[in-house]
């Protein structure tokens, strides 16, 4: 005898077909609801104040298109972006890149993950007085950022140059007592950020951030005579979560509002073409 064909209503495995639809169709509009529902409140984000905040502006329209309402929160300096974000005093933040981030996470005990690139910020080798590298003087005052993470960049961008050489024993994070190798006799003075930037006609030349050296009035073009290259470098910045919201539901369309055209022209126009937009 031929099998007979299944019908819509035929029991298998003790559920009909018809049934199997209906709650398929139910666990999928359950989902949708789920969805919305967590998109209703708003994703609190974490950034700096300046250019950033006419950025954000732009991921917030882009956001409500999806439903997602995005709330930002401004700070004058990083340092509490982090500790408000472990706290769970924000729902995300999108300021910094990643041995920041590492060595943040270390002093706060926290477990903060990257989500999402931004835009990377290559910091530049500057100078009011010499206009090229080979002019640099023997004995010449090199600034470099007073901070861990920068500095051990920025000593890491005069090696790439040439200018000094680091203990290969230095790790992530050199410092000036790494250096192995001086052999222009540069002295390296450690400044903070925005004393940095301003101080640089004190200076021979300084390795500068290039939020910094914009707000300064340094020329990023005329007056830089090297900077980073975006090629396989940690320093790229992110939207960052803790990591127990790596997944949820809001983490996805954030990225997306982020990671758009309208928000990539406004990066270059903002920044001057001093920032470069990191996602593909």
């Amino acid at each position: 005898m031929r099998n007979r064909p299944i019908s819509q209503t035929q029991p298998i495995s003790g559920i009909s077909l018809g049934r199997r639809r209906l709650l398929t169709l139910l666990a999928a509009t359950s989902l949708i609801g789920a969805s919305a529902k967590a998109q209703s409140k708003p994703v609190r984000v974490g950034i700096l104040s300046g250019e950033d905040e006419d950025i954000w502006r732009i991921v917030q329209e882009n956001a409500r298109a999806t439903g997602l309402t995005i709330e930002v929160v401004t700070f004058s300096e990083g340092n509490p972006i982090n500790a408000a974000l472990a706290a769970g005093d924000l729902d995300a933040n999108a300021f910094q890149h990643g041995p920041y981030l590492q060595a943040q996470n270390t002093a706060l005990g926290s477990h903060i993950v990257p989500v999402g690139n931004t835009y990377f910020a290559p910091i530049g080798f500057y100078s009011k007085k010499w206009k090229t590298l080979s002019t640099i003087p023997d004995g010449a005052t090199i600034g470099v950022p007073a901070d861990p993470t920068n500095e051990g960049r920025a000593l890491k961008l005069l090696q790439f140059l040439g200018l000094l050489k680091i203990s290969p024993d230095a790790g992530e994070m050199p410092t000036t007592l790494d250096i192995s190798e001086n052999p222009k006799n540069l002295t390296i003075k450690e400044l903070d950020d925005p004393v940095l930037a301003r101080s640089l006609p004190d200076l021979d030349a300084g390795v500068v951030i290039t939020e910094w050296a914009y707000k300064a009035g340094i020329d990023l073009k005329s007056e830089r005579l090297a900077r980073e290259s975006m090629d396989n470098n940690p320093y790229i910045n992110f939207i960052a979560v803790n990591e127990p919201d790596a997944h949820a539901i809001w983490v996805q369309p954030l990225v997306s509002a982020f990671q758009k055209p309208n928000v990539r022209a406004k990066l270059l126009e903002a920044y001057h073409g001093a920032i470069i937009p990191s996602w593909t």
